[in-house]
């Protein structure tokens, strides 16, 4: 069986209200989708994070 992977965005404090999931066969392809999430959701722009916020969002990432 092939690996996914998957964030879910209540996962990270300040977002535990947030229903948003994700789901997508690579790590890569994950981390745009949750960037895409983030602007569109949250008004965020993801070229502002930090290594420490990257990090902290890789770290939450699951795969199975």
């Amino acid at each position: 069986m092939p690996t996914t992977y998957s964030y879910a965005c209540k996962d990270y404090p300040g977002m535990e209200d947030c229903p948003a999931s994700v789901v997508a066969a690579t790590q890569d392809e994950l981390v745009k989708l949750v960037e895409l999430h983030s602007v569109v959701a949250h008004g965020e722009d993801p070229s502002a994070w930090s290594e420490e916020d990257r990090a902290f969002l890789m770290a939450l990432i699951k795969s199975e």
